[in-house]
């Protein structure tokens, strides 16, 4: 068994523990920092997903890390592309060289006496023990091994493939095959369109219709301003234009829900060429934003139904038959393949047990502050980007926060860190709160947020930005010198 001892410790090396990681050097360059990383390469996400199509959901600008300008020429990147990014930043800022691969975290322990935490983990079929005066979780909010799972009858008597998108198998072949793909996510408006060219016909088959908005895949203004600016500063406008629309789109659809459905439904018709067909699949029977809007790059999904390349099914699944998969109607969907596109499992924290000095925690009992710390919890925060806007955004803002935390702890000489609840929080709710599938089936685990800062998470770019920046850390947390109580 090794033993590393440092001041910081990681748990993942995707879009957040680059961010956090870069932030802490920045601000604290004489803390020792390590990652440790599951898998055997950074990037998350964007190294665990491979199915056809996979790239950004949001622009690249606002998903870029605001320390290191996009330098490409589209403002929606496929997912090598974004791979290639993160790679990049990581080795130009010196990130890469902090990372241990094939190294999982099974568990972290506080000890109010020493005011460290140890972190026990394997790699390979070696124990490895992590001794950290901090630990951050940029693990991400969803299983890696285990997507959501609808237990779809008859699956056995299927004569064709099934596929997830999660474990995309590299030899798979579709070339002239019919594919139904189960699900109207993001995942699905993103698979379907990308299949389409190849396979002999993809039917998307949805319980339940989602908003499409086409977005076009390069940003014109961006591409102006490259012409007379240098490349930071034009991320910088470009990134501060793109999330203010983006914040702008997600408050009008709140505030504003019959007219931006008939919008997204005119834009949808504009782009399929059929009413009718938008009005039986693309009208869903909540307002926008209540769930994720999926975005179509340059309408790609609008287009491959408009060339009969592809096609929508809205109905329910009843089972799986030798020939495809049978419909609560009757009817019978033909396919040669099956992706089941059908979503996420919520798994916090990448499964990593939490105690304090022996006790396991249960997180559902914890309350977020500025969605960065959890009470109860010392010397420790999680990075969780948000669900209606570019992930960076928010983890950029999480990472800010916890170098200035430890910044205040190395200038005040404290030890320990911890946020207090007060006990007139009044009423909480999960921290994420939107009502799509894979978080409305993960509430009950999950940590909680208040009404008011610094207790609130409200999902909302300009509220929690403007309260975590200017945070004075002094309201709801309590600092102590732990250590020196101790010898004495």
């Amino acid at each position: 068994m090794t033993e590393t001892r440092v001041d910081v410790l990681i748990i993942g090396a995707g879009i957040s523990g680059i961010d956090v990681a870069y932030r802490v050097r920045e601000r604290c360059p004489e803390l020792s920092i390590a990652i440790v990383e599951a898998r055997d390469r950074l990037g998350g996400t964007w190294d665990l997903f491979r199915y056809p199509g996979v790239r950004s959901d949001s622009d690249i600008y606002t998903l870029a890390f605001p320390f290191r300008p996009w330098r490409g020429e589209r403002s929606i990147v496929d997912g090598d592309e974004l791979l290639a990014y993160l790679e990049d930043t990581a080795r130009e800022t010196g990130v890469d060289r902090l990372i241990a691969y094939r190294t999982r975290v099974l568990e972290v322990d506080w000890s109010g006496r020493d005011a460290r935490w140890t972190a026990r983990a394997r790699r390979g079929d070696q124990d490895v023990v992590y001794i950290a005066r901090f630990v951050v979780s940029c693990a991400g909010y969803y299983d890696y091994e285990n997507p959501h799972d609808p237990g779809f009858a008859g699956t056995e008597d299927f004569a064709g493939t099934i596929a997830h998108p999660q474990f995309w198998p590299a030899d798979l072949d579709y070339t002239g095959k019919r594919v139904v793909v189960i699900g109207s996510g993001a995942t699905a408006v993103t698979v379907v369109p990308a299949m389409a060219g190849d396979a002999a016909h993809v039917t998307m088959l949805q319980r339940t219709p989602s908003y499409v908005l086409a977005q076009p895949r390069d940003d014109v203004i961006a591409h102006q301003l490259r012409r007379f600016l240098p490349l930071r500063t034009v991320h910088r406008i470009t990134r501060a234009k793109n999330t203010t629309l983006q914040w702008a789109l997600v408050q009008a659809c709140r505030r504003f829900p019959d007219r931006m459905r008939a919008l997204l439904r005119n834009g949808a018709v504009a782009q399929v060429g059929d009413a009718a067909l938008v009005d039986e699949h693309f009208r869903p029977p909540y307002n926008p934003w209540e769930q994720r809007l999926c975005v179509a790059p340059d309408g790609d999904l609008f287009w491959a139904i408009r060339a009969g390349d592809a096609s929508v099914v809205t109905g329910h699944v009843d089972r799986f038959v030798p020939e495809g998969i049978r419909l609560t109607s009757g009817r019978v969907l033909d396919a040669d393949l099956v992706v089941t596109a059908t979503g996420l499992r919520i798994r916090l924290l990448g499964g990593v047990r939490v105690s304090v000095d022996g006790e396991p925690v249960d997180l559902a009992k914890s309350c977020t502050y500025h969605g960065v710390l959890l009470s109860g919890l010392p010397n420790f925060a999680f990075c969780v980007g948000y669900i209606n806007l570019s992930w960076t955004v928010r983890a950029d803002v999480t990472a800010r926060f916890v170098a200035r935390l430890l910044r205040k702890l190395l200038d005040t000489g404290a030890d320990a860190v911890v946020p207090d609840v007060p006990p007139d929080l009044g009423p909480t709710g999960p921290f994420m709160d939107m009502p799509s599938g894979y978080l409305a089936r993960a509430a009950a685990i999950m940590p909680r947020a208040g009404r008011r800062y610094p207790w609130a998470f409200r999902q909302n770019v300009m509220r929690d930005g403007w309260a975590t920046n200017r945070a004075g850390l002094d309201e709801g947390l309590r600092w102590s010198r732990v250590r020196a109580e101790a010898d004495a």
